[in-house]
């Protein structure tokens, strides 16, 4: 499996409802993008001062190459919630992309 986890920090002052607005969309993108095999978002509990305020984990079942994630990366739905949404409320983001092994 692949997987891809993107943390993101909104800029001070960001409403529930815009918060809401991104994560709503990004709820929606399993429906529209058939790479991605699994999906999870979820917002900081709280407990830590300087943690992200999202975080979005998607594991794609394509091992060996990284097709669907780049389908998924680059994907107009995908394009469009980030551009749209993210953007304008982002003040940081940090992502990495990993093989998960399947024996561990």
């Amino acid at each position: 499996m692949f997987r891809h986890v993107v943390l993101l920090r909104w800029v001070d002052a960001t409403s529930p409802e815009r918060i809401a607005a991104v994560t709503d969309a990004l709820r929606g993108l399993p429906e529209q993008i058939p790479e991605i095999a699994r999906y999870t978002i979820g917002t900081d509990a709280g407990i830590n001062a300087e943690n992200a305020d999202l975080a979005v984990v998607a594991d794609f079942a394509d091992f060996a190459d990284r097709a669907a994630y780049l389908t998924y990366r680059d994907h107009p739905v995908h394009r469009a919630v980030i551009d749209e949404l993210i953007t304008p409320i982002l003040a940081g983001r940090t992502a990495l992309q990993f093989d998960v092994d399947a024996d561990a």
